[in-house]
This record gives structure tokens, C-alpha cells and sequence, in this order.
């Protein structure tokens, strides 16, 4: 399996994961994570998906914050009352380095609950995605998932988006290879790409960037919309290209961007936005949950990501810098 065969799993395994979650959210006991702080913690993607996870959590309502396990592994109390360390594998060095070593109620988000994560937190939600390829699609997405349907459970506030997320995936999956083609052709010769988004749509940026660099060897950074404002577009020309992420003040900057002659994909659920010259809209409409969005707005970068590997040469390509350090055997 390669990175594009396992893009277009999801839409099932969406679909199964919302049940595996939803069986195991009836049996283990949340309440400690209803009463004070919440620290996400990963590392790689998973620390990605924590960003993501922590802005879902203050939506609604909750206290929560994204660590990485080094922050943990400097102050092992005192940064939040509860944690909940995201690892697909469960054998993150670094992860359960942190969670043997941090004070509170502790939970993770995993495959399953056969793995060294396991042993030492209280409470394991697994998501069930399945065999997938090196870099990870299904995975990903299924854990934003359970954070989402965590939210739900812990503040009462249940949404359907959830329910509609896998015919929404499928829709982008059929509806949105001729702009993807037409980015992956204007994107053709950049040197690198930046990836931009905010609230959750941040950790869907920061992702973007990591997939860009692990299936089509790009250089590529994942940027906050404010801050990227502030200094860091000072480089884009033609020479780059931008994944711009949201429907408000990000709208300006795509447009801004392509005026510049920087080639830009603009993904949002606002279809009054038109393409011009160095500007590509990909609409991807809404489910009603922006975690749920940013889900089905990473599908698309997938999507783009796998044709820029695959013009690369690089479709069945594998990791060629696995760490022997960094997962427990």
C-alpha cells in the first residue's frame, strides 16, 4: 500500500473508527478531564493533531493546551491536571517518556490498546484505523476524530459532523482531482511551500508541511496565519507556493499571495471566491464542526500532496532516515 492507496481508506475508515470510539467512550471514565486543565501531548504528527485538538477543547469551552512530551519531561507537574497523549503506534519514545513521568489523570488516543502507551496511562480511547502506508493518512484523521468525539462527550455538545464525515470525504475524493491537478501543475516547479491555517486548521497546516517533506521530499513549513503576516511572507515569490486554509482573513492573503506571482491554493468553504491568475479555490464545504473541517480540508492537501509525490517519482517511495531511537521495539 502507498500513501495514496491508504488517502482513499479514510471515507470507511472514518466510518468505523466514529463506532470503535464511540464503544469505548461508553466504558472508561472521563470525568477527570471535565474538572481543570487538559495538555495534549505528541510528537511528529501527533503533536500536530494536539494543536488541532487543544483549539477544538477551548471551543468548547474546555481548558486545554498542546505540549510536546519534552515540555513535560522539563516540569512533569504543574501544566495541566490532565493529559491526554496522542500516539497512533503507542510507541513513541519520547510520549511515553512523558506519561511515565507526568502527575495527573492520563489518557491516550491509539490504535489500539496493545502498547507500551497503554501501560502507563488510566484511560486508552483507540481509534481502530487500521494498516495504512509510511507517511500515515487514515491514522491522523481518525484521532482528530476521537478528539472530537471526546469534546462531545465531555461537554454534552454532540454534533452529527461526524456522522456526515465519511460522504463528505468521499465528495472530495471524487469532486476534487481537476483543481488538485491544476495546483500540483502550477506547483510543479516550487522550491518549496508554506502551509497556513489558524485554530484548527493550524494543526491541518502544520501536517500539510510534514506530509509535503515525507512523501514528496519538499522542503515545507506549516505556518499561524497571524504570525505568518507578521514577517514571515516576506519570502514568498514565484519560486514558492502556499496552502492557504479558511474562509476570513485568510482569503486576503491567497489573493494577495497569487497577486504577488507566488502560486497558491486557497482551501475553503466559501464558494464567492473566484480563481485568478496564480490563485487556485478549492471549495470544501462544511460539516458543522470546525474539527470536522479541518479533517476534510487535510484530505484535500493529501490529495495534493500524493500527486506531487507521484510527479516526483516518489508514489511508492519509502522513509529513507528511520531513527532507530524513536519507537519502542
Amino acid at each position: 500500500m502507498n500513501f495514496r492507496e491508504s488517502i482513499d481508506l479514510q471515507p470507511e475508515r472514518l466510518a468505523s473508527s466514529r463506532l470503535a470510539v464511540a464503544d469505548v467512550l461508553r466504558e472508561i471514565d472521563t470525568t477527570p478531564l471535565k474538572n481543570g486543565s487538559v495538555g495534549f501531548v505528541g510528537i511528529g504528527a501527533s503533536l500536530y493533531a494536539s494543536i488541532a485538538g487543544a483549539s477544538e477543547f477551548r471551543s468548547r469551552g474546555l481548558s486545554a493546551h498542546a505540549f510536546s512530551p519534552m515540555d513535560l519531561l522539563e516540569q512533569p507537574s504543574g501544566l495541566a491536571d490532565s493529559f491526554i497523549a496522542l500516539s497512533a503506534s503507542g510507541r513513541s519514545v519520547e510520549t511515553v517518556d512523558a506519561m511515565r513521568s507526568a502527575k495527573g489523570s492520563l489518557y491516550a488516543i491509539s490504535k489500539d490498546s496493545e502498547n507500551p502507551l497503554a501501560s502507563v496511562v488510566q484511560g486508552v480511547i483507540t481509534t481502530r484505523s487500521g494498516l495504512e502506508a509510511s507517511p500515515s493518512a487514515p491514522s491522523f484523521t481518525t484521532t482528530l476524530q476521537a478528539i472530537g468525539m471526546l469534546a462531545d462527550r465531555l461537554t454534552g455538545q454532540f454534533t452529527a459532523a461526524w456522522e456526515r464525515l465519511p460522504e463528505a470525504a468521499i465528495r472530495i475524493l471524487v469532486s476534487s482531482p481537476k483543481a488538485l491537478e491544476r495546483c500540483a501543475n502550477a506547483f510543479g516547479n516550487a522550491t518549496s511551500i508554506d502551509f497556513i491555517g489558524e485554530r484548527q486548521l493550524l494543526g491541518t497546516a502544520y501536517e500539510g508541511a510534514l506530509l509535503a517533506r515525507e512523501a514528496a521530499r519538499l522542503p515545507a513549513c506549516g505556518f499561524d496565519l497571524r504570525n505568518f503576516l507578521h514577517g514571515p511572507m516576506e519570502a514568498l515569490d514565484e519560486r514558492m507556493a502556499l496552502v492557504v486554509h479558511g474562509s476570513h482573513r485568510e482569503v486576503k492573503l491567497a489573493q494577495d499571495a497569487a497577486a504577488f506571482g507566488c502560486p497558491t491554493l486557497l482551501v475553503s468553504d466559501r464558494n464567492d471566491v473566484p480563481d485568478t491568475t496564480n490563485l487556485i479555490v478549492l471549495r470544501v464545504p462544511s460539516v458543522g464542526n470546525s474539527l470536522a473541517d479541518s479533517i476534510l480540508q487535510l484530505i484535500a492537501v493529501q490529495l495534493l500532496v500524493a500527486r506531487l509525490s507521484a510527479a516526483r517519482g516518489l508514489a511508492d517511495s519509502k522513509f529513507r532516515y528511520r531513527q532507530a531511537d524513536t519507537k519502542i521495539a
